[in-house]
């Protein structure tokens, strides 16, 4: 199975037994959209509903982090997902929130996972079929899984910017939009990690919510800076949209990717780390 799927290779895969086909949607805090309900609604048949929202480690002192092994492995025997499952995730949400799961997935070493190409909204302009309610699960034991070193620290990425553009050292990109990167009047944002580049995440899609060509994507990040042939870190505000640009990499064949899990919501609440401003060079 490919890292993203089609709608119609989807919808001809529907029923396959060992196929779990999960709504990772989720919105923004001052999104008024209500995502679970949203789910019940209206969702593709025999979905289940993952609640990105909660699938977070809410003990950790990092905003939002990335739920331990054990939150994962009880999460998964919820959803009656065993290691042997192929899982094809989508959302309905401004934010893609897909590729956060995705990221999730990968980071504990789930190999077959999937993102829908152009999500529940090209499902449903495509007229195909949809389910309302909640669809019944059979609960597993999942094994709880060793995590993969794919995220960085607040520390890490300190001790990063202390070698500046040194050859050895990781290069950061951040997902927000120019005027928060930037730190611009109004903003909201002091604005972004020294030395970060800036690939704003709505350019990884084409204007049918579909994601652009490997080359394409490459391109983007060629054009902002990034050297495809040294590590990246990825960063937004909240470890969301960060997940969309390590999701374009892989696509793009680039493996050597980590999220900075904190983003500027843990970054930019610290007097003590050091912030630039100013667009992206």
């Amino acid at each position: 199975m490919d890292s993203l799927v089609s709608t119609r290779w989807l919808a001809d895969q529907l029923g396959a037994e060992d196929l779990v086909v999960l709504d990772a949607t989720m919105h923004l805090p001052d999104n008024p959209r209500d995502a679970a309900a949203e789910y019940a609604a209206a969702h593709v048949p025999d979905a289940r509903w993952l609640d990105l929202a909660s699938f977070v480690d809410a003990g950790s002192p990092v905003p939002k982090a990335v739920p331990t092994a054990e939150q994962f492995a009880n999460r998964l025997g919820h959803l009656g997902i065993t290691p042997e499952s192929r899982v094809v995730l989508y959302d309905d949400s401004q934010i893609k929130s897909a590729a956060r799961a995705w990221f999730v997935f990968r980071l504990y070493g789930f190999a077959k996972v999937a993102i829908l190409d152009g999500g529940l909204a090209k499902w449903k302009a495509e007229g195909r079929a949809l389910e309302a309610g909640q669809t019944e699960v059979t609960r597993t034991e999942f094994p709880v899984p060793r995590r993969e070193p794919g995220t960085r620290s607040k520390a890490e990425i300190m001790a990063n910017c202390g070698q500046g553009s040194d050859q050895g050292s990781e290069q950061v990109v951040d997902a927000r939009d120019a005027a928060r990167y930037a730190g611009e009047a109004g903003s909201g944002s002091a604005g972004h990690i020294p030395g970060a580049a800036n690939v704003p995440f709505p350019l990884l899609f084409a204007k049918d919510g579909t994601y652009r060509a490997p080359e394409q994507i490459a391109a983007l990040f060629a054009e902002a800076g990034i050297a495809l042939d040294r590590p990246v870190v990825t960063s937004c505000n909240s470890g969301m949209t960060a997940a969309v640009l390590a999701f374009g990499l892989h696509l793009a064949g680039k493996q050597d990717v980590a999220l900075y899990d904190g983003s500027w919501l843990e970054w930019g609440s610290d007097p003590e780390t050091p912030k630039e401003q100013g667009a992206a060079r």
